[in-house]
């Protein structure tokens, strides 16, 4: 062993005490000389940065070094010599690491006894080395800095990477939060994606989103979700101390943090407030609580955003009940018929396999299916008695009239709403109007409002007829199998005759 390792140098003792691995940096010293890792061991005993103490790992050649990473995949720091099995073994383990493995975050340090064996602007030049050191001036103080500076530095790489780590995790949540279509489904997304966030299991954290309006009481905080309750529980959902965190956090305006816990508090510009608390059983890093601060800001401007397209679904669906009505109340029936329509049609819709938003799109669309009665003469749309064959094809040119109003409006509603104005009186035999189209021609809106407008037609009141009983309307419908309706949804709607009902008798006139 070089004399000079440690020149004059007071050396610790003490053994390190064995640690677990969450509370130790590991440390690589590769060198074919055992005194050199027996006194590497002595010198840095005892060493700790951080609050963590390192643990030591041993090899006597690169290839030894080689088998070390490939089963330890956390080193922060290894310590190399460069000749070893062979002259430049060192500088080809380097080489290895860095090409070959693709580690770009261990600390590389370089130690050689033999300078003149791999001189040193050549060897920081050409190898990705952190630093290059002779043995003959590394005294126990340097060894120290140079270990303080090596582990500062994978520190710090070691925090980016968990940032991009969790800041791509967060752009994923992101995404996920931008395709919900409620907020229900948004609060479910909100605890699918928390744990992700902070990489790791949804078991070993707790957490709660709440909203509340800034001037509000403090108390009045609505849960969105909560670990282990699922999503809008009630707040009596949660522990008192939580509970009490959202209140202060609201009478504050900012967020808190303490040494396991994370309440996150954000306003929006429409005087509305998010507020996140997520929990750990071991003490939350900084790392933690800035990536949860970017999370839970994305929380705040999707639960916004998402408030907003509720607002504009609920107008759209008001709108088209309104103008359904509107044309209701001109042929004297009530404007239950068009909710009472809207819903057997998302039924239907969802029982014929369309999925949740095309089935909502129909429910809004089809209070719209007779605007085009509009066009039609009081005269004729409220005549009590038959029409006549003339005033008949009046009345048959509401679909064209309807298909016409809204077909060249953007909104995917009344685009909707235009295909069943259009479609909705077609049959699938074809002796319907205003086409005559027949089978899978008609488009599935069309076909599902017609069966659900009939169904409805025939069991209320009209001008012209009072209403059928249930069996009367339901032996029609049969008989109407494969001539008037889609055979497939004739089959749907009979075999799930009682949901019907349940919706007609929620709807009364």
């Amino acid at each position: 062993m070089d004399n000079f390792l440690f020149s004059d140098e007071n050396l610790n003792q003490e053994h390190q005490a064995q640690s677990n691995i969450d509370d130790c940096w590991d440390v690589l010293v590769v060198d074919d000389e055992e005194d050199i890792h027996q006194v590497t061991k002595l010198v840095l005993s005892g060493f700790e940065f951080e609050g963590k103490t390192l643990r030591f790992h041993h090899a006597y050649s690169a290839k030894e070094a080689i088998e070390v990473l490939n089963q330890e995949k956390n080193i922060s720091v290894g310590l190399i010599d460069v000749v070893m099995e062979s002259n430049h073994a060192g500088l080809d383990l380097i080489k290895h690491i860095r090409q070959d493995i693709g580690n770009h975050d261990i600390r590389l340090i370089l130690r050689t006894g033999q300078p003149g064996e791999a001189p040193e602007e050549a060897v920081i030049r050409d190898y990705d080395i952190n630093d290059y050191k002779n043995k003959t001036e590394l005294t126990a103080v340097k060894l120290k800095t140079l270990l303080y500076s090596a582990l500062r530095s994978h520190r710090d790489i070691q925090t980016i990477a968990k940032h991009k780590a969790g800041l791509e995790r967060i752009i994923d949540a992101s995404g996920s939060f931008l395709r919900c279509n409620s907020v229900r489904e948004f609060a479910s997304t909100i605890l699918a994606h928390v744990s992700d966030v902070m990489g790791l299991s949804s078991s070993d954290i707790y957490c709660a989103a709440a909203v509340n309006n800034q001037g509000a009481q403090a108390e009045q905080f609505r849960l969105l979700a909560t670990s282990g309750e699922g999503v809008e529980p009630t707040t009596e959902a949660i522990p008192a101390n939580v509970k009490q965190l959202f209140m202060e956090t609201h009478n504050n305006k900012h967020s808190l943090q303490t040494e396991f816990e994370y309440i996150g508090y954000f306003p929006s510009q429409s005087g509305g407030e998010t507020m996140l608390y997520v929990s750990k059983d071991s003490a939350l890093q900084q790392t933690d609580c800035q990536l949860l601060a970017f999370f839970a800001n994305n929380i705040a401007l999707a639960y916004d955003n998402i408030k907003l397209r509720e607002t504009v679904k609920e107008s759209q669906k008001e709108l088209s009940y309104i103008l359904g009505e509107a044309v209701e109340k001109r042929s004297k029936e009530t404007g239950s018929h068009v909710k009472r329509v809207a819903n057997y049609s998302q039924l239907l819709a969802k029982l014929y396999g369309l999925n949740d938003y095309q089935s909502e799109i129909i429910k809004l669309a089809s209070p719209l299916h007779d605007i085009g009665k509009i066009s039609i003469p009081d005269i004729i749309l409220n005549k009590p008695g038959k029409l006549t064959p003339e005033e008949w094809e009046i009345m048959q040119t509401h679909a064209q009239v309807g298909y016409e109003i809204l077909h060249n409006s953007s909104n995917e509603i009344l685009k909707c709403g235009a295909i069943i104005a259009y479609h909705h009186h077609e049959k699938w035999d074809g002796r319907g109007y205003p086409q005559g189209l027949s089978g899978q021609d008609i488009d599935i809106v069309g076909r599902i409002t017609a069966l659900a407008d009939v169904f409805d037609a025939l069991g209320s009141d009209r001008c012209y007829k009072p209403a059928w009983p249930l069996e009367k309307v339901i032996s029609l419908i049969q008989s109407e199998k494969g001539k008037h309706f889609d055979p497939k949804l004739v089959d749907l709607f009979i075999n799930n005759l009682d949901e019907f009902i349940i919706i007609r008798d929620s709807y009364p006139d």
